[in-house]
């Protein structure tokens, strides 16, 4: 149900539009000048008003224009007149009515014309409510993170720079044959101490049969035993000396090693242990 406002000078106007808009399912509210009006808008805000424009005290474009004025014009305003101009109307309008009606009044232009005006302040308490929500919610900040910036990339020689001299001690300096032995020296003596001078663990981890990893050695010039012992230390040109005594199995690492070096000896893969 929606509240209206009838303010006219007439009594018998006011009673007519109050019984009309009664049946119609409205609430009326009636006012003989504009001293009632703005009583009854200030205790109660109606949805729409019908507002007479001659009328004793304050006319009613004057009315409108204080309630414009004001920021009171919160609800739709018909106007309605029975002597006014056609720059009346315009006035009117210029200051806010929706609406202007002459009168006499026919019954479906009165009831055309609310209908079309309580849609109309619908609409503007949809759009207010909307306003004062967006007025009342802050926007969503948005974080802006600093540029990051890639790296600068370093400026190219033209002649690009020579890799490191040496690797895990072996220098890169010598051709591929000399420094693949290097390394292969320094990556058994390292086993070799890790295991401690055990054949068959270091036979395993490098992968080899310790027949052939005792031929390695051999090459390579890699000692054998931590008591310095190498392995091929001689040549068949040169002359040997005479051969010590064989280690004792307390000596060897393990059994493996005994076994290795004797099927080494036998085979003629280890020439002397010295």
């Amino acid at each position: 149900m929606s509240t209206i406002l009838v303010v006219d000078d007439e009594v018998g106007i006011r009673e007519l539009l109050s019984e009309i808009l009664s049946d119609e399912g409205h609430q009326v509210l009636t006012a003989e000048n504009a001293a009632a009006a703005r009583r009854l808008r200030q205790q109660e805000p109606p949805d729409l008003v019908l507002l007479d424009i001659w009328m004793p005290d304050t006319d009613g474009v004057t009315l409108l224009k204080e309630w414009s004025a004001a920021g009171s014009l919160t609800m739709p305003v018909i106007m309605m007149s029975g002597h006014a101009t056609i720059d009346t109307a315009v006035e009117a309008t210029r200051f806010g009515a929706l609406d202007f009606l002459e009168k006499p009044i026919a019954l479906a232009r009165l009831l055309n014309a609310v209908k079309s005006g309580l849609e109309r302040g619908r609409l503007m308490r949809t759009l207010r409510a909307a306003g004062s929500l967006a007025a009342a919610t802050p926007l969503p900040t948005r974080v802006v993170e600093p540029a990051v910036e890639p790296p600068a990339e370093e400026p190219r020689s033209r002649h690009p720079l020579p890799p490191a001299a040496s690797t895990a001690g072996v220098s890169l300096d010598q051709p591929l044959r000399d420094a693949r032995d290097q390394f292969e020296r320094v990556y058994f003596e390292y086993h070799l101490a890790r295991e401690n001078y055990s054949m068959t663990r270091v036979a395993d981890r490098a992968g080899l049969e310790r027949t052939h990893l005792y031929r390695k050695l051999k090459q390579l010039g890699v000692e054998l035993a931590r008591g310095g012992r190498r392995v091929g230390s001689h040549t068949d040109a040169e002359p040997r000396t005479a051969p010590a005594a064989p280690r004792g199995p307390a000596e060897l690492t393990d059994l493996g090693d005994l076994r290795d070096l004797r099927a080494a000896r036998g085979a003629g893969d280890v020439s002397d242990v010295a």
